[in-house]
């Protein structure tokens, strides 16, 4: 069974095309008018061996908050589609990644209870011209949207691009444990029977 979906989403602010296959080799194929957000998409694919193609536009002169939280939406709806049933699957995972000075940590449950908690203190926020707050507000987006459990805190650090790096890669490496398939796990991976 292939573990992939495509999500369009067209709104006044937002034009979105997003395609993702969990079980992919790393491929992306990633066009925003947002450079730090295609760079970190890269690095999600890369990390988490996904392949990814976006391609989105958005109300950006005005500011970048539409299209991030559009995008946070649609990426959480593809993950959720593309794991269908989730038998099989391990459900949980976690990942502690450095990036030179910054530590960060992330946790999640695709438990199809959604819960988002954010442990990020920024020094300085600015990356470029992105803001590294709205960043709160992206990952808020995917946690609802794939209906999962997502925690992420930073250990420590200062210098705001390696913090932002730092949370994508570690997402994508709690991400691709959490879908791999555990053979050993038949059917859905709750005591319930269900998630």
């Amino acid at each position: 069974m292939k573990r992939q979906a495509r999500i369009t989403r067209q709104t006044r602010e937002t034009q979105i095309d997003l395609t993702l296959n969990l079980d992919g080799t790393g491929k992306a194929s990633i066009q925003t008018p947002i450079a730090f957000l295609n760079h970190m998409f890269e690095l999600f694919a890369k990390h988490g061996r996904f392949d990814l193609k976006i391609r989105a536009k958005g109300d950006t002169q005005i500011d970048d908050h539409h299209l991030v939280e559009d995008l946070g939406l649609v990426l959480g709806e593809a993950i959720a589609k593309a794991l269908g049933n989730k038998k099989g699957i391990c459900r949980y995972g976690n990942y502690l990644l450095p990036m030179d000075e910054t530590l960060s940590y992330v946790a999640l449950d695709l438990s199809n209870r959604p819960f988002f908690v954010w442990k990020v203190k920024w020094g300085q926020s600015q990356i470029g011209r992105f803001n590294g707050l709205l960043l709160e507000h992206f990952f808020e987006s995917v946690a609802a949207s794939a209906r999962m459990n997502l925690h992420m805190a930073l250990k420590y650090g200062k210098h705001a691009h390696h913090i932002g790096e730092s949370l994508f890669k570690g997402f994508a490496r709690a991400l691709a444990q959490a879908v791999s398939i555990d053979p050993r796990v038949k059917g859905i991976p709750s005591t319930k029977g269900k998630l």
